[in-house]
């Protein structure tokens, strides 16, 4: 490995240490250089380090894992967005070249290896992609303000409701934080309704505007503390048709996605699945789902909230009532959605200054982005290399067997505590393998009990914890592991891996005569 210059990091990856040396040497001293005799090697380097990586020259025919393979392993990792990839190879054949440029290689370099051509592909490479690395933070800052604006307004508009209505403050936060919990929980059990993303996204951004309506309603009758009579009752019901009114009047955006949304939403969220809502009586799945989804928020919120004509009911209670039918009408999936998510709803209850505080932690990245020093990408960089410093800080003091397996690559990190307990290096490529050196450590027992918890796991419910017996120095040992497994937030949710600690028993099991 040599470390040279400023201009950029290059991963060289090919079995030939010569053929490493020739390109370090004739690319020269403006660039730093990481070498990787093969593909798992380069595929270990890119997991921890990938962010560091702005080139990979990466050869085709190499042991243990070749060029083909470490490209696959980088498009389902999304690698390949960020790190372009030239391939450099005697395979020159124009198979192997359009393969290569399939999997999403930038650049082909035969070998024999022409100086000139090698320095010039490198640099006009890092060029190119600093030219895209410059509009996707012009991108990135444009859709930032946009989203910053939008939900400032929305935030508004709401809370000016809720000024009016004398709730909390913390209604229209849990209604769109509930919204989104129940959206991704029915995205996981039914295909149903099939949404992205970013249509969920939408949706809880568009619940703020549910009760818009409301201040049309006079406040004698919005803040009664008592039951509202019959024609009072009416007068409040007409909230949700006129908060639809006013968002239709809004014709210069009247093709906006959120618009659109949002007057689903404030049109029908006191309709019910059996037809006996308002305003427009409409049953089943003729009220958009966005509507229903918002309405089951809402009612869950209002019951365990404090207001002017009752006190808040547990969040047990609040279930209950809800699933027995006593707050109105649901989609049955809907319901299985509610239970699902208990646990993850009930935090929300619980945690109101949490909600707070994560609306002020949102507004510190527009800080920084403000600062003409600082672009958004190169403070998300930042932001990535300190979470990485501080966590590589901590595993080196920790005294515990602290792991993290990742699937692709097949990869085990330890701390340097637990490695020195079982004297072995800290990253190990493949370690559950039949020549593995862990394979006593990780034996066959503890790897099916760690799988059967992975598969057990979710998103929602990632920690876990179980015991085993396994073999430490030739002695037998019980040990107990606490674990979580690791998730992309994709739609749907992509598990990646599991981070966990290890505890022995302090001394060795007694071996049976």
């Amino acid at each position: 490995m040599g470390l040279k210059g400023n201009g950029g990091k290059i991963l060289i990856v090919d079995d030939s240490e010569m053929n490493r040396a020739i390109l370090s040497e004739m690319i020269g001293d403006k660039y730093n250089f990481i070498e990787a005799e093969n593909g798992a090697e380069a595929v270990a380097v890119l997991q921890h380090r990938n962010a560091e990586i702005s080139l990979v020259l990466l050869d085709i025919v190499m042991p243990v894992m070749n060029g083909y393979d470490v490209l696959e392993i980088m498009n389902s990792r999304r690698w390949i967005d960020d790190i372009p990839v030239i391939m450099i190879s005697e395979e020159s054949t124009p198979s192997n070249i359009e393969r290569a440029y399939d999997m999403g290689a930038v650049d082909f370099i035969a070998r024999p290896f022409d100086k000139s051509i090698v320095l010039r592909r490198v640099v006009n490479t890092f060029m190119l992609y600093e030219k895209q690395k410059k509009l996707a933070e012009l991108a990135i800052s444009q859709i930032y303000e946009k989203k910053k604006n939008s939900s400032l307004m929305i935030s508004i508009l709401s809370h000016i409701v809720e000024f009016r209505n004398g709730e909390s403050g913390l209604h229209v936060i849990h209604v769109q934080n509930l919204t989104e919990i129940l959206l991704k929980t029915l995205v996981r059990i039914t295909d149903k309704y099939r949404l992205s993303a970013a249509e969920i996204t939408m949706i809880s951004h568009a619940s703020a505007l549910h009760d818009i309506g409301k201040i049309t309603i006079p406040d004698e009758i919005l803040n009664k503390p008592g039951r509202l009579t019959d024609e009072e009752f009416a007068v409040m019901k007409t909230h949700s048709m006129a908060g639809a009114d006013m968002l239709s009047q809004l014709t210069f955006f009247a093709d906006e996605p959120l618009l659109k949304t949002a007057y689903e939403i404030c049109r029908w969220h006191h309709e019910r699945f059996d037809g006996r809502g308002y305003p427009d009586g409409i049953s089943g799945d003729d009220i958009p789902i966005s509507a229903q989804i918002v309405a089951l928020a809402d009612v869950y919120d209002a019951l365990t909230s404090d207001r002017v004509y009752k006190k808040a009911f547990t969040h047990e209670t609040a279930i209950d009532m809800i699933r027995e039918g006593k707050c109105g009408n649901f989609n049955p999936l809907l319901l299985e959605c509610l239970s699902a998510a208990a646990d993850s709803i009930k935090n929300i209850v619980n945690s109101s200054v949490q909600y707070i505080l994560h609306d002020y932690i949102d507004d510190i990245p527009g800080e920084f982005f403000s600062r003409s020093e600082l672009t958004p990408a190169k403070r998300i960089f930042d932001l990535l290399s300190h979470e990485k410093t501080v966590n590589k800080f901590f595993m080196n003091l920790s005294k515990d067997f602290l792991f993290e397996y990742t699937v692709t690559p097949s990869v085990l990190i330890l701390t340097p505590a637990g490695a020195r307990m079982l004297g072995t290096e800290q990253i190990i490529v493949n370690p559950f393998s039949d020549n593995s050196t862990l394979r006593p450590v990780f034996c066959e027992e503890l790897h099916r009990q760690l799988s059967e918890k992975v598969r057990e796991s979710s998103p929602e419910n990632p920690e876990f914890e179980f015991e085993c017996d396994t073999v430490i120095d030739g002695q037998p040992r019980h040990i107990r592991l606490i674990c979580r497994s690791t998730w992309i937030n994709d739609d749907p949710p992509v598990y990646i891996g599991v981070i966990g600690k290890m505890i022995f028993d302090p001394e060795p099991t007694p071996r049976k005569e």
